[in-house]
This record gives structure tokens, C-alpha cells and sequence, in this order.
């Protein structure tokens, strides 16, 4: 049983090795032939020996290594079937042999290559927004496409990234750190230690990730901010780009409504806006005529898919939108562009709220049918913490023919979602708008 599963085992794996797409047949063949060639030359040597040779004692054995007792049908396929065979053997162990080096522990070959030309033919994607959702997004994505352009604000002026624009004067690192790590080829010790958080031990560290420090390092090495992220991603091994929406120093600004006494107030500061009593009526930025970072506006204008979100409605996904060049872009391309509705409410922006809510926020700002669809989750199980409920699809939202329910959500952590169906249902949603398009 063990050497019949072997054998289906190493038959299904040479199939593989011959799907379309590998780019590996052209040199099979090319390796046959140079092979076919020389044996064809040692053939006309060894027939030429053999009939011009005297007598000997070992003609008998030529003459059987050549299995001459057989018809020559079954030996063209007999040496030619042991031949292809130990071509496809000798490849794949030299192959092995070259590539070991460059392999993650435990994988293939094959199921590398597979992955390597599945990315490079997937679709040129944009996500804009911010926070952990956009990187779980990301984390999602990076299976499916090599094109992958993450978007995030510049606008944050909390923790880490907040001391850091202060005091030196750059652009706020936390988001863009984020995405970095989720692009990464290799999640494991070096994009730990890009994330790593120093504590309260270290005077005048505390607070402060590694990452963060490192992008700062590199921003003033190199004098430039968007130059300090290209590197960190090469030091990373990043698939796709991180950029931010504008390289301006931008503030957000929101008009804040108390509920108890109805009178409007104006927040300033992403960080402070959540902490405001009351809800949030409008957001703009400060200047608002920041112009959106030029490689921001070419990859929305190239893009296949644009996806919206996960993230902070106010606080992380309308700072981008509100980049004027980066809105009129996104108006103005052709891409597929689906917002992604946040699974569960955030305290001090979004109680209350429903997908029909998070989308009417949007649109309020920007005008209607922006989006081509509205992604929202519809698996409310799990326990969350208090001041958090489930954003559902209410019935507004159900009379949207934009909106999509799916199970989105990650059952092991309840409120976030999981990025595997997310990615999935993103690809699956623009293969069935090509299929509409075409037809």
C-alpha cells in the first residue's frame, strides 16, 4: 500500500511539473533533445562497433544490455520511458540541490514555483486604508498576486508614530510598518523584530517599535521618506509596495457633534478624535489641498482592483480618500473597487453603526456609487469585549444591490477577520465581474 501511494504520489507531483504556465516544458524539451542528440551519436558509434568488431567474449552481453530478445517497438519504449525518467529525476534533484538554499523549511520546489507564477499572473490590486484591518487584508492578498500597491495615511499622530513626527519631523512610520511585516515573504524572526515593542525598562524607548525606528533611521540616511520604505521593504523581502497617500504633513480635523447639548466642536488629531464625546459628523485634512504622492495615482489608474478598507472608518480610511488627487483618481479608474465593511464597531467612531452606516459615511463625503460593491460580514458568533458590537447588514443595506454578506470573519478571533476568506472572496468577486463584463 505504502509503494502504490508512493507511486501515485511521484506521478501526480511529474504532472504538476508539466502545468501549464511553469514556464518548465520549454526546457524540458530543449533538455531531451540535447540528450537525444548525444545518444543518438553514442548509438552510431556503439552500432558501428558492434558489426565491425571480431568475435568476442563480449558481444553476447552487448547484445543483451541492448535487449535485442525483444521487437524493437518494446525497446524504443522501454529506453525511452527510462530515459525521460531519469531526465525528470536528474532536474528535479539538481534543482532541489541549487534551490535548497532559498526554500522556507518544509516546502517544495514545485508548490514554490506553482505560488511564484500564480502571483506573477494575479491581478494588479490596491487596498487604501490603515490599521491592523488593512494589514490582515494584505496578509490575504499576498497568496493570490505579486501586484499588490497597500495605501495608507499619513494622518496618524498617536503612539510610536506620533512621538517620532514630533520630534523629528517626518511622516508618522506606524501603518506603513504594518503593512511592510504583512507583505513580508518571511513573517517569522526578522519581521517579529520589525515589530517589536521596547517597554518601560528602557528610558526614552518606551513605547516605541523597532520598526518604527529603524524607517525614521533610514528616512534620514537616505533623505527621503518614501526612499526609507522602499529599503525597509527590500530588507523585508516584501511582495508588492507600501506607500503613503500624500508626503505632505497633513492633520485630521473632525466635526464632532455633542449629543447631551447638540453643539458641533472641532477635534484635532486622529489620535483624539475617537476620545471626543459625542459622534463624528464630517472629517477633512489640514491643508486640504495636499496633492497625493505621484506612484499612489499611477497604481490606482493601472489598477484591476481597488479594495477600501478594513480600518477605522474616520480615523484610517477616509484620511486617504480625502487626498484630493488620490479621490479623483480613484473616480476615474476602470478597476473593479469594493469597499470592505469592518466586522465589528469601534468605540468613539463607528457606535451603532451598520454596513448600510459605514457606507453612507463614505458617500456622504465623496457622492454615491463610488463603490462597485460592498463586502460585508454576516457571522455574528463569538463573544466580544463590552463597547464592541457586530456591524450588520440591516435591511438598507439588503436593498443595495452592491451589497455582498459573506462569512468573513476569523472564528479564532472574534471581530477581526480572517484573511484567507477575505482574499478569497475578493478574487472570486472580480472574477464573477470579468465574467459579467465579458458577457
Amino acid at each position: 500500500m505504502i509503494n502504490t501511494m508512493d507511486r501515485k504520489g511521484f506521478l501526480r507531483r511529474a504532472k504538476q511539473w508539466l502545468t501549464p504556465g511553469m514556464h518548465i516544458k520549454r526546457w524540458f524539451v530543449l533538455i531531451l533533445l540535447g540528450i537525444t542528440m548525444l545518444a543518438v551519436g553514442a548509438a552510431m558509434y556503439l552500432l558501428d562497433v558492434y558489426r565491425t568488431a571480431p568475435d568476442t567474449w563480449w558481444l553476447p552481453l552487448l547484445s543483451l544490455a541492448a535487449l535485442r530478445f525483444l521487437p524493437r517497438i518494446w525497446r524504443v519504449i522501454i529506453f525511452g520511458s527510462l530515459g525521460v525518467a531519469l531526465v525528470v529525476w536528474g532536474i528535479s534533484g539538481l534543482n532541489r540541490s541549487l534551490l535548497a538554499p532559498f526554500l522556507q523549511p518544509g516546502s517544495q520546489i514545485l508548490d514554490e514555483l506553482m505560488a511564484y507564477y500564480r502571483r506573477k499572473r494575479g491581478p494588479r490590486v490596491v487596498a487604501i486604508g490603515g490599521g491592523h484591518g488593512l494589514s490582515t487584508l494584505l496578509r490575504g492578498l499576498k497568496a493570490y498576486t505579486g501586484h499588490l500597491t497597500a495605501v495608507v495615511t499619513v494622518a496618524d499622530d498617536g503612539g510610536s508614530s506620533g512621538r517620532l513626527r514630533d520630534s523629528l519631523g517626518i511622516l508618522p512610520p506606524g501603518d506603513i510598518r504594518n503593512c511592510l511585516a504583512a507583505l513580508s515573504n518571511d513573517e517569522a524572526l526578522l519581521t517579529q523584530l520589525f515589530q517589536y515593542r521596547f517597554g518601560g525598562d528602557l528610558e526614552g524607548l518606551e513605547g516605541h517599535s523597532f520598526g518604527n525606528l529603524f524607517i525614521s533611521a533610514l528616512s534620514a540616511i537616505t533623505g527621503s521618506f518614501e526612499e526609507a520604505i522602499a529599503e525597509s521593504g527590500r530588507v523585508l523581502s516584501v511582495q508588492g509596495r507600501v506607500l503613503p497617500a500624500t508626503l505632505h504633513n497633513v492633520r485630521l480635523i473632525a466635526d464632532v457633534i455633542n449629543p447631551t447639548t447638540n453643539q458641533s466642536m472641532q477635534v484635532r488629531g486622529e489620535s483624539r478624535i475617537p476620545q471626543a464625546a459625542g459622534y463624528i459628523r464630517r472629517v477633512w485634512l489640514e491643508p486640504p489641498d495636499a496633492p497625493a504622492f505621484p506612484p499612489v495615482v499611477q497604481a490606482l489608474l493601472s489598477a484591476d482592483i481597488i479594495v477600501v478598507g478594513p480600518g477605522s472608518l474616520y480615523t484610517s480610511i477616509l484620511p486617504n480618500l480625502l487626498v484630493r488627487d488620490l479621490l479623483a483618481a480613484l473616480q476615474t479608474s476602470t478597476a473593479l473597487k469594493i469597499f470592505v465593511c469592518n466586522t465589528v464597531t469601534q468605540p468613539g467612531e463607528t457606535d451603532g453603526y451598520t454596513c448600510y452606516d459605514h457606507a453612507r459615511a463614505l458617500e456622504a463625503h465623496f457622492g454615491d456609487e463610488i463603490f462597485d460593491l460592498i463586502l460585508c460580514n454576516q457571522n455574528y458568533e463569538g463573544t466580544l469585549p463590552d463597547g464592541i458590537d457586530w456591524v450588520q447588514d440591516d435591511a438598507r443595506a439588503q436593498r443595495d444591490s452592491r451589497v455582498r454578506c459573506l462569512d468573513l470573519a476569523d472564528h479564532q478571533r472574534p471581530g477581526a477577520h480572517d484573511a484567507a476568506r477575505l482574499a478569497a472572496a475578493i478574487l472570486q468577486l472580480y472574477q464573477d465581474w470579468q465574467g459579467m463584463a465579458a458577457w
